[in-house]
């Protein structure tokens, strides 16, 4: 896939998924910025969480999680999305976050 046709699926993914977390915890969740360096974060409106989205077949599962590990701020909680073309999508946490991740999307979906 060529470099254009790679970012736009990658932006294209975002949308998706932010539509998805919107539905799915009663927040409006969008795609971040990150061409202006202000937050790398691939989708944001979920507080406490930093989301990486991976719209690809074929993902190198440990180096997106090191990937969104790296990029969280300390009080926020990695997640990696990932989708496959007619596959849903997957949430990829450390089994040690997975209480946080819980926590802070039931605070999140009691706020909303």
């Amino acid at each position: 896939m060529s470099g254009k046709r790679s970012r736009d699926k990658g932006k294209t993914g975002e949308r998706e998924l932010s539509k998805e977390l919107t539905r799915l915890f009663g927040v409006e969740c969008r795609r971040g910025q990150q061409f202006n360096g202000i937050d790398g974060r691939d989708v944001v409106g979920i507080p406490g969480l930093h989301i990486e989205c991976k719209r690809v077949e074929s993902l190198s599962l440990y180096p997106a999680v090191d990937q969104a590990i790296r990029d969280a701020g300390e009080e926020e909680t990695p997640v990696v999305f990932h989708r496959r073309n007619n596959k849903k999508w997957l949430a990829i946490v450390e089994l040690d976050k997975l209480p946080e991740l819980a926590s802070k999307l039931y605070l999140t979906m009691s706020q909303s």
